[in-house]
């Protein structure tokens, strides 16, 4: 049985938690032990055990457990292409986004003559 969390309020270590667990189905979906899948993927047994159990791992093994399981261009669907947006780039004129601006408020602009001290 699969429990579903709401990734938009659930903790760092839920979510760690909750994919862990997801690549450990996986990994036992494709009968694969603990053992094998550390082999093929350049890690200790016990990284995997920790991997499983949401405690912590790295990107680097991420990958390789993923890319070991034939899972790793799930990667590609993970974030959105920031490129995709043509009405954004009609606006740069055709050239892509270098740098991020603050967004700008309703009186930032405002300015006011402040007089110096002993002026009236």
């Amino acid at each position: 049985m699969t429990q579903n969390i709401d990734y938009h309020v659930a903790s760092p270590e839920a979510v760690e938690s909750e994919l862990g667990q997801k690549l450990e189905r996986l990994r036992l979906s494709k009968n694969i032990n603990q053992t094998t899948l550390a082999r093929e993927a350049g890690v200790s047994r016990r990284t995997i055990t920790r991997l499983e159990n949401g405690e912590g791992i790295s990107l680097d093994t991420l990958i390789r457990v993923m890319r070991a399981l034939g899972v790793v261009d799930r990667f590609a669907t993970l974030l959105p292409d920031p490129t995709t947006r043509p009405v954004e780039r009609i606006k740069l004129g055709g050239r892509e986004r270098k740098r991020a601006r603050s967004k700008k408020t309703a009186d930032a602009g405002a300015w006011t003559w402040e007089p110096e001290s002993g002026e009236q």
